[in-house]
């Protein structure tokens, strides 16, 4: 039987938060060591007004611990979430900024950008290391003087703004070679926390499994069923390479193919060398 993550322990988006079509990764339980230390690290660190940076492989759940920290913080503001590859290549600034009007695709009206948005409250950038060069820079200096020049304006805002970012990849080599702003990751070190991969979080697995299970079969209405003892040795044992994203995805579609009880049969999971997977016929 595979352990239920208590409440205290599970983070989840809020129901104006959550979409079942979202590529996001869902659920965060903190039951492995690992994950303990880390829920007491967050805990520490989220009433601050320090930036933040979370790093974590793609699929970990670094969005919806940045929501978690936003909430913890008591800031009022709100939780604006941005993937910086988003940003358009010619407009960028704009678009994190703020414009006045007529100086972005002829908008009549002015604009607080997403950093303005986030005034009071939090700012996540997701992929910082996809920030161009040159908005890194003002991203920093928006930071350290707490104004935002909007473009087409001659005089600074005061802004109040907490940075959480985010990145996949190791950012100190991006520096090393110039293609991060090295005072920009100073300033962000300060703050770090590490995602661990669900791979090095073994004890997270069957909570997050139990929970995506439940997820699914109340929104599609269909009976719960149990996960048996070898398809939860196939779950611990497998390196989940997509992380939570893809134990979602594993469990989802085990409860489509399953009639009551999980086996190892019914998990899309790559098979062993020189053995094929096999799903039996009902």
């Amino acid at each position: 039987m595979s352990v239920a993550p208590h409440h205290s322990t599970l983070l989840t988006f809020s129901a104006a938060e959550r979409s079942p079509l979202s590529i996001r990764a869902k659920a965060l339980v903190f039951l492995d060591p690992r994950s303990q230390r880390l829920q007491a690290e967050v805990e520490r660190l989220a009433p601050g007004t320090q930036p933040l940076l979370i790093r974590g492989e793609t699929g970990t759940g670094k969005e919806l611990l940045a929501r978690h920290i936003h909430r913890a913080s008591g800031r009022p503001g709100l939780f604006v979430a941005l993937n910086c590859a988003s940003l358009s290549p010619q407009h960028g600034e704009a678009e994190l900024f703020g414009h006045l009007p007529g100086v972005h695709n002829d908008s009549a009206s002015s604009r607080a950008g997403w950093y303005g948005s986030a005034h009071g409250g939090t700012l996540y950038l997701d992929e910082i290391g996809d920030l161009p060069l040159k908005l890194q820079h003002k991203l920093l200096r928006a930071l350290e003087t707490r104004e935002v020049l909007r473009v087409g304006d001659r005089e600074a805002r005061a802004v109040d703004v907490r940075l959480v970012a985010a990145t996949s990849f190791d950012l100190s080599r991006a520096a090393a070679v110039g293609r991060f702003d090295a005072r920009l990751l100073a300033y962000l070190s300060d703050g770090s926390l590490h995602l661990p991969p669900l791979r090095e979080r073994r004890g997270d697995i069957l909570a997050l499994a139990d929970y995506f299970l439940g997820m699914h079969a109340q929104r599609l209405d269909l009976p719960l069923p149990s996960l048996g003892p070898e398809a939860q040795q196939a779950l611990q044992r497998y390196s989940w390479p997509g992380n939570s994203r893809e134990l979602e995805s594993v469990v989802h579609f085990a409860l489509l193919v399953s009639d009551g009880r999980i086996g190892p049969a019914h998990l899309d999971l790559p098979a062993p060398a020189g053995i094929a997977a096999h799903i039996p016929e009902k």
